[in-house]
């Protein structure tokens, strides 16, 4: 948890009880491009209320508090990991729907298996970055253990993986993705 990043959120006006309601919102350049995120500078967080807010985060691997170890995610994570879940699947959501199209279920499998194993590295697609903001934001709001991360973002693999039925698919957004537009 990031307490600066705490105080400058609810300064903002923005509720941080609650960061399944919150989304790292798709940057848009020049003729409809995404921009990257860049770890080094701030992020937006767009709260309730279509407000943004941007906000410095720290790497993902400095933002890791204690020991925890998670319970088995195989089946339903439990409730209190759900928030975790939505914001990193909302904001996957969103970028898609600014870029216009969906992502192929296989990779989402590998931003996601890149994500577990290179929490603060880098990646050609840019919606590695947006999915390593949302999951840094989180972290600045809530307590995380690596432990713990590492079992979400293996999960949300394991899930873009059972959807995947070619190497063209875009099962997982159409069938988990998609349900996260519709609550905006």
């Amino acid at each position: 948890m990031d307490a600066k990043v705490v105080t400058m959120l609810e300064q903002a006006g923005i509720d941080t009880a609650s960061p399944e309601f919150l989304r790292v919102p798709t940057v848009l350049g020049e003729e409809g491009r995404v921009l990257p995120l860049v770890q080094e500078l701030p992020v937006p967080v767009l709260g309730i209320g279509d407000q943004v807010v941007w906000v410095p985060l720290q790497p993902i691997s400095q933002l890791w508090v204690g020991s925890k170890i998670p319970p088995d995610f195989s089946f339903a994570p439990p409730p209190e990991y759900e928030p975790f879940f939505i914001l990193l699947e909302a904001t996957a959501a969103d970028y898609c729907s600014a870029t216009g199209r969906p992502e192929r279920d296989k990779e989402f499998e590998r931003l996601y298996r890149h994500l577990r194993r290179r929490p603060d590295g880098q990646d050609a697609n840019p919606l590695f970055f947006y999915l390593q903001a949302a999951a840094r934001l989180y972290l600045s709001l809530c307590d995380v253990s690596q432990a713990e991360f590492e079992a979400v973002v293996n999960r949300l693999r394991r899930s873009a993986k059972t959807f995947s039925l070619s190497l063209i698919s875009t099962n997982y957004h159409r069938l988990v993705l998609e349900e996260h537009l519709f609550y905006e």
